[in-house]
């Protein structure tokens, strides 16, 4: 997914080594940055040879800047700040009401790090490919559907935030929409109403893009992730992300170089310290990719980063009509060593952007000033007689210049602001990260029973029983933060071994089944209120002919839950569930330690149509030590959830039964019981799988006897 792949962008940077111009011959110009000069005394020979490197590369590239000039597009050149939201935050949704909950999502941000100006929501991975939804399948599955995807994006528009989605070319092996992806994402997106796409694993999104949104009559901006395959390729792609290699004399967006008015959004999800990519964002006058939510693991701003943010955002946002004039320049000349700045200049006024890319204040003359005009320490919020002033270690700064006349009244309220602002040095702010604390979810024990139910197995009491289990996300390492918390940890962590106690309990010997579940809804009238895909493989109230035995599934963990309270049940723990399908010898499947494949379905993956799940009896081989049976290989089983102040999810259990097979990007299945899966929860509309059923467990009583 949106891992920086080094050897792709080494290959895209020798690549543009082989096709570019002599000019480079002495520049570093490789991937989406040129290194700046190495001493203080080549700057002048280093600008001019960008300028003749700028000048040859808009020639060969045939340079062409009307998307730029679109005014539906103008508000790409201000988007400096966008974080990546998974819809499924809980700042974002409020799983109670079923409501979009904007305003609440914006506030948070505006408090800690001063708003954002475009937002890229993310409804597609981790969790596709748990059954054969495709990318379009699973936007369409958001709460409110179409109509309530437009009203959300209107609210986002009200606060003056523009929304991107995804598109991921990589996504070939589920659903076929039937069309090609260009076509289906411009089609989407103005259904949505939406400002722009995303092209995520993407060197660029070709002109089809641009084909495809002028004949749906919708225009939107292109932002791909990876570094361009082809530098032409800067003049419709308006926007796109920064992986950059941090130098400590700051690098130059090759991008922004080329085009003033394209906007870079540096992306470092996994930065525990996110000095750099803010100060190399800032020394170019481009924006920063506010990412925290990372599918679901929490990798927060600290404190110091944050009010950073806010402080660099606030400058850009306020001098936005310098940033993209053309006459810029990166690598001005400073009078202190470890200070750069960067010189963006219009007809009656001037603004540096200075770093400082060392650990100590750095105060004294930094720049030589131009000749009349008032000018103010703009990051201060004042005004100056001289250009002598402190940047603070691994700190900004900026300086302004008028050229004729006063501060009109937006300058004022903006010198006010950073005045405001500035009052506290940022090394007064906490730079310590910290892993999110998560919770179990609560499950209410049932009324003990003595003898075991029908339908059910007895599983003895277990003294140290050791519950080992690790994650299968397919991102994250092993970094703090990653997969879930047990009750007995400290912090979220993929990887859980705990020796415990397991009081007996009664499980259900199958999955719950169709015709199981039928009674449920014929005793009940059960019906949730958020129905999207409810029970979306049956027709007119009942399941199909010839699956009253298959395990239920398009449930939704609200909806399990509510069957086994009528049924006098609960879900598992997942160690209860594990123990019931393990027993006490740590064996790798079910049956024993070797693969035994009539034990389980046979594995569907080269298909993008999902088969239906086998009869939960199907395969008896395939019984755990106590008898319980379908307990990997044929569908995912909801067992317990975890919240954290941003995220819920879902540990399901058991693998299943299908996985699209053209991308590693899909959600990973196991069928061994070392591993569990982590399916992230927004709504039942979109959280309802055709992979996913459950199981129930009766807690026994004190001595519980069998049948």
């Amino acid at each position: 997914m949106k891992l920086v792949r080094l050897a792709f962008v080494i290959a895209l940077s020798t690549s543009a080594y082989r096709s570019a111009s002599a000019a480079e011959s002495s520049l570093h110009v490789g991937g989406e940055i040129i290194s700046g000069p190495k001493d203080p005394a080549d700057r002048e020979t280093w600008a001019k040879e960008m300028k003749t490197w700028r000048d040859d590369a808009r020639k060969r590239t045939k340079f062409d800047d009307a998307q730029y000039k679109r005014p539906e597009l103008e508000w790409t050149q201000r988007a400096f700040v966008q974080p990546q939201c998974m819809v499924e935050d809980r700042y974002f949704f409020d799983v109670t009401t079923g409501k979009y909950t904007v305003d609440r999502y914006l506030d948070d941000l505006n408090k800690r790090y001063g708003g954002i100006d475009a937002v890229l929501l993310w409804p597609v991975y981790p969790n596709i490919g748990v059954d054969d939804r495709n990318q379009h399948d699973m936007m369409r599955d958001l709460p409110g559907g179409i109509a309530g995807v437009r009203q959300m994006i209107d609210d986002f528009h009200k606060h003056g935030v523009k929304v991107l989605f995804p598109v991921m070319p990589w996504d070939t092996g589920t659903h076929d929409e039937g069309k090609p992806l260009a076509e289906a994402a411009a089609e989407l997106m103005a259904k949505f109403g939406a400002d722009g796409v995303n092209g995520d694993t993407m060197p660029g999104l070709g002109r089809e893009f641009v084909e495809a949104a002028d004949k749906a009559k919708h225009s939107i901006a292109l932002e791909p992730e990876w570094t361009l395959k082809d530098l032409d390729m800067v003049q419709w792609n308006t926007m796109s992300w920064g992986y950059w290699k941090y130098e400590n004399i700051p690098v130059v967006s090759k991008y922004k170089w080329l085009e003033s008015r394209h906007m870079v959004n540096m992306s470092e999800r996994w930065a525990r310290n996110r000095t750099d990519g803010l100060q190399s964002a800032y020394f170019n006058g481009v924006g920063y990719e506010s990412w925290e939510n990372v599918w679901g693991i929490w990798n927060g701003f600290t404190p110091r980063d944050a009010e950073a943010l806010r402080r660099m955002a606030t400058v850009e946002r306020g001098m936005a009509d310098l940033l993209t004039n053309a006459d810029w320049e990166p690598h001005v000349e400073t009078l202190q060593k470890g200070v750069y700045a960067s010189r963006f200049n219009a007809k009656d006024r001037t603004v540096w952007l200075l770093v400082n890319r060392t650990d100590k204040n750095i105060g004294g003359e930094q720049l030589t000033r131009p000749k009349g005009g008032k000018f103010f320490d703009l990051y201060h919020g004042v005004p100056i007689a001289s250009g002598n002033f402190e940047v603070e270690a691994h700190g900004y700064g900026a300086i302004l210049q008028l050229k004729d006349g006063e501060p009109d009244e937006k300058l004022t309220k903006l010198l006010a602001t950073m005045q405001d602002f500035t009052k506290k040095p940022l090394a007064e702010f906490s730079n310590e990260w910290k892993a999110l604390p998560q919770k179990i979810v609560e499950i209410e024990k049932t009324k003990p029973a003595k003898e075991t139910p029908e339908g059910m197995i007895l599983i003895p009491a277990a003294t140290k029983y050791q519950f080992k289990v690790s994650g299968i996300e397919i991102e994250g390492k092993d970094e703090p933060g990653v997969d879930v918390q047990y009750p007995w940890e400290d912090i979220p962590r993929r990887h859980h071994d705990y020796q415990m106690d397991v009081p007996a309990f009664f499980i259900d010997k199958h999955p719950v089944t169709n015709e199981e579940f039928k009674k449920f809804l014929d005793a009940t009238k059960y019906h949730p209120e958020d129905d999207h895909n409810f029970l979306k493989d049956w027709k007119d109230g009942t399941f199909p002919a010839g699956s009253a035995r298959k395990p239920v599934t398009f449930v939704s963990l609200e909806d399990a839950r509510a069957y086994a309270k009528w049924a006098g049940k609960r879900l598992p723990h997942e160690w209860e569930w594990q123990y019931a399908a393990q027993g006490m010898d740590d064996r790798a499947y079910p049956w024993g330690n070797g693969y035994v494949a009539d034990a389980v379905p046979t594995f569907i993956e080269k298909s993008r149509t999902m088969p239906p799940a086998d009869d939960v009896d199907a395969h008896p081989a395939g019984a755990s030590p106590f008898g319980v049976m379908d307990m990997t290989g044929n569908i995912w089983q909801w067992t317990d959830e975890f919240q954290d102040e941003h995220t819920r999810a879902a540990i399901v259990r058991g693998g299943g039964h299908y996985r699209p097979n053209t991308s590693k990007w899909y959600f990973p299945t196991t069928p061994t019981l070392d591993k569990h899966g982590k399916y992230l929860l927004m709504a039942p509309s979109k959280d309802r799988s055709g992979a996913i059923g459950f199981r129930c467990v009766i807690d026994a009583a004190a001595k519980p006897e069998k049948k």
